[in-house]
């Protein structure tokens, strides 16, 4: 793996950097406050070409491959996770549109996510009682002449009350497990599909998270992504590449933690000396420090192998877990170097902690991850 970045990766991450500093960071607290979704924000970052990093240039793209991604992921969640998230579901949907979509799919709906006009794209596969269990799922649509109808519900969805693009699952056939299941594109608004109230969440305050409930809503024939039957391995192949977006959030939370640290390690006096100068200071700096190195190596290796078509499943989850754990880890020793002011909003290390909890969570749980690395192993 070639650890330099060429120009293509070097502008995305200076890009995103940019803009997470200029527009993303000093607005943070405010949304985090006010629970306010990103629109404005949104659209701005699909005029960089950032709704759309690994999306070919016909689609409206930027085609700059799975590391640029990374880096753009890193550099936005290090400024605000909450809107990061946003950007993460809307570039996987592209991706998975671009990928397995026909041409009429393709050109429909994914210049729509790319070019911010969608406000977002969603994925649509966790249902209340289908987590870590999606063979399990319930929703099911009924093909009727040239349409399917799709019932049932979905739990969790990220951008759900305002995408105007969703990626949805549901079952065709009676068949058990994950074979019959489809996927389908659906158009936000379509009568029928009913968001929910937004969750009350612990962190990322900024994402919008809603259940969906579908009745009686009709979607076209054509709008079945890849094949019908098949759409329990499309899940699983967005979702491995997800997971590479996800420890790329975690290693922006993390960044952001410790540079935060640091930075009142060096302000924040105690016995007559900067706290930074005492030894239990340093050595939580210095694991904090190893533990994000340590995890942004892992994620950057598991965005070339996917950038350059080589297996890459074992690698996003092992990047995946250990990110998430270790960003929850530094966050949490963030607070502890901050004190009583690291448990109130005057300081950003709270949001750190509350929004980089959701990390081990989504995308698979950090024990679906081990599941995945030791059956890779295993093989």
């Amino acid at each position: 793996m070639d650890l330099e970045l060429n120009a293509t990766q070097q502008a995305v991450l200076e890009t995103a950097r940019r803009f997470g500093q200029d527009r993303l960071a000093p607005k943070a607290r405010d949304r985090d406050r006010s629970h306010q979704f990103p629109f404005e924000e949104l659209k701005a970052l699909a005029a960089l070409g950032l709704l759309g990093v690994n999306i070919p240039e016909a689609l409206g793209g930027a085609a700059a491959g799975a590391v640029a991604y990374s880096l753009a992921m890193m550099e936005l969640a290090a400024a605000d996770a909450s809107v990061s998230v946003a950007v993460a579901v809307s570039n996987m949907c592209a991706e998975l549109i671009s990928t397995y979509g026909s041409d009429t799919l393709k050109q429909k709906y994914v210049p729509r996510i790319t070019s911010g006009d969608a406000v977002a794209g969603s994925f649509a596969l966790s249902e209340p009682h289908a987590g870590s269990d999606p063979a399990a799922m319930r929703t099911y649509a009924e093909k009727r002449g040239d349409r399917y109808v799709i019932n049932g519900s979905k739990q969790w969805i990220t951008s759900g009350q305002f995408a105007g693009v969703m990626v949805v699952w549901a079952k065709t056939s009676k068949d058990e497990g994950h074979h019959g299941i489809s996927a389908f594109v659906v158009e936000g608004g379509t009568k029928g599909l009913i968001p929910g109230k937004p969750e009350e969440k612990m962190g990322l305050h900024g994402s919008n998270t809603v259940g969906l409930t579908f009745e009686d809503c009709e979607v076209p024939a054509e709008n079945v992504l890849g094949e019908l039957g098949h759409g329990f391995k499309l899940a699983m192949t967005a979702l491995n590449g997800g997971r590479i977006g996800i420890a790329s959030q975690a290693c922006g939370i993390a960044r952001a933690a410790i540079e935060a640290s640091a930075r009142y390690a060096r302000e924040r006096h105690a016995f007559g000396h900067p706290i930074g100068d005492f030894q239990a200071i340093k050595w939580f700096l210095a694991d904090m420090k190893t533990r994000h190195e340590a995890s942004r190596l892992l994620t950057m290796r598991a965005a070339w192998l996917k950038e350059h078509d080589k297996a890459f499943v074992r690698e996003a989850s092992m990047a995946k877990l250990h990110a998430t754990d270790s960003a929850v880890w530094i966050c949490d020793k963030a607070v502890q170097i901050h004190g009583g002011y690291g448990y109130i909003d005057e300081f950003p290390v709270d949001r750190y902690l509350r929004d980089a909890r959701a990390t081990p969570i989504y995308e698979g749980t950090n024990q679906i991850q081990r599941v995945v690395i030791a059956r890779e192993l295993l093989k």
